[in-house]
Formats: C-alpha cells, sequence, structure tokens
C-alpha cells in the first residue's frame, strides 16, 4: 500500500499539479494539508473521476485537510480530540481497508510563530493533544500511523541552515521535546527509518532562491506504530514534483507498507 502525505498549499492553486501528480505517482491513499477550502467547495470529483474516495475537514482560506484512498474508508472522524473549542482544521483520521485494516491520521501541526506569543502556546498545547491520541492509537496494537506537515525540524541535519532556525517555533526546544515524548511512546519515524544523514529536505522557501541552493528543511513526517512500522517497506521524497507548474512550498513524502 503506497501512501503519500502532502501540503498541497491551496487546492486552487494545486487544481492542475496535484491531478498531474496523482497520475504519475499513483498512491493508494493521499494525505492532504493546507487544502484551504471549506468542504463544498473542495473539487472532488477530479478525483472521484480516478477512482478515490474523498474526505475533506476543511476551513475556509486557512487550514483544511483531506484524504483521497482509492481503498474503502470506514469510521471516519474530524478534528484531534480533547478540545471541544477547537475549530482550526487540522487532523482527519480513517480506517484505510486494504489486505488489513489501518488506522490513518492526517494532520496539519501549528506553525507556532511569534515565538513567544499565544500562536506558539496552541502548538504546544495542540502536541500534547496529539500525544494523547497517540498513546490511544498504540494502546490498540493494531497497524497505525500519524502523517502530515508537523511544522517540526526534528534535528540539526534536517536544515541546510539549522542556526537560521535556532528561535523559529519549528526549531525551538519545546518543540523538538514535544515531538520526541511523542516518538519515545514507541512509534518509528518512517523516513529515517530507512534514510540516514543531511540534504534530504520536504520544504523549501519560495524566496531567496532557496529550492536552487536546496536552502530546505524536512517537517514532513510518517509515524508508524510497531504494527505498522514491522510493515514498512520503503520511505521516499518524491522533490521531483517542484519541477511542475505552480508547485507547492512542500513536497511529497510516501511510504510503502506491505498491507
Amino acid at each position: 500500500m503506497k501512501i503519500a502525505t502532502f501540503n498541497i498549499n491551496g487546492i486552487k492553486a494545486r487544481a492542475e499539479a496535484l491531478p498531474r501528480w496523482l497520475d504519475d505517482a499513483q498512491p493508494d491513499v493521499a494525505l492532504l494539508q493546507e487544502i484551504k477550502s471549506i468542504d463544498e467547495n473542495f473539487p472532488r470529483e477530479i478525483f472521484e473521476e480516478r477512482g478515490y474516495n474523498v474526505e475533506t475537514h476543511g476551513q475556509k482560506s486557512f487550514n483544511g485537510v483531506a484524504i483521497l484512498s482509492k481503498l474503502p474508508l470506514e469510521d471516519v472522524s474530524f478534528g484531534l480530540p480533547g478540545d471541544d473549542e477547537d475549530e482550526q482544521a487540522r487532523w482527519i483520521e480513517a480506517t484505510v481497508i486494504g489486505k488489513r485494516a489501518l488506522r490513518i491520521c492526517g494532520l496539519y501541526l501549528p506553525n507556532g510563530n511569534p515565538v513567544p506569543g499565544p500562536k506558539y502556546d496552541y502548538k504546544l498545547a495542540w502536541m500534547e493533544r496529539l500525544f494523547d491520541r497517540a498513546r490511544e492509537l498504540l494502546a490498540s496494537e493494531e497497524p497505525a500511523l500519524m502523517a502530515g506537515d508537523y511544522n517540526i525540524i526534528p534535528q540539526a541535519e534536517d536544515a541546510k541552515r539549522p542556526d537560521a532556525w535556532r528561535e523559529d517555533a519549528l526549531f525551538r526546544p519545546e518543540s523538538r521535546a514535544a515531538f520526541r515524548k511523542i516518538l519515545n511512546l514507541g512509534f518509528t519515524e518512517a523516513f529515517r527509518a530507512r534514510t540516514h544523514g543531511p540534504e534530504h529536505y520536504s520544504f523549501w522557501d519560495y524566496q531567496a532562491g532557496a529550492w536552487n541552493k536546496n536552502d530546505g528543511i524536512r517537517i514532513d513526517h510518517f509515524l508508524l506504530t510497531p504494527q505498522a512500522a514491522d510493515r514498512l517497506r520503503d520511505c521516499r521524497i518524491d522533490s521531483e514534483i517542484r519541477g511542475h507548474e505552480k508547485p507547492s512550498d512542500h513536497v511529497p513524502v510516501w511510504i510503502d507498507l506491505d498491507l
């Protein structure tokens, strides 16, 4: 089962490039972030005609997450548990029915800037809720994953210029500690389970020629429960899509599971 995560930075801007990528990459499941569309305006027919089941958790002009799946989806839920007053569309999950059921959670973690401030407080509080949901997924002892734009640079090697990010919410010690706290529950970070070393990035700023300089950061991640990690065959960053018309500032990351 090939599963991809992709922050598309707006479905309207990516209405042509995203279908081309789907046709080329052929993921069984795609988790999208920053669709920036309410559910009613999401162009689901573009994806349904390609054989995808479509579930969205949208928000006007901001945030928004979606699942595209060629396999049946069951028990779809929206919103990260733990705060009934949180109106930001950043979490969607469903069970994908392949050879074996897999619980898939798609997320768009808050950016958190500027630091200090309420946006950073919200990021850390959101990560506490994520920790609680992660613990529940582990307790189920079933294949499950949490994937998306985490807005976390886990280690210095995940940035071309780590010193430039020292005081940024993506690289602050508190952010990275919260990420490690989740990992230490028993999750596997799929990309680092397969690839080591620097110069592997999933985001490049639009400004200052960052793409041409490979001045990037790696902030899009798959975290797998042990039952999913045991079935991991590969994990790659699909940087070639940056050559397409109107690319996102992110590129897709995908895994292949024996499921």
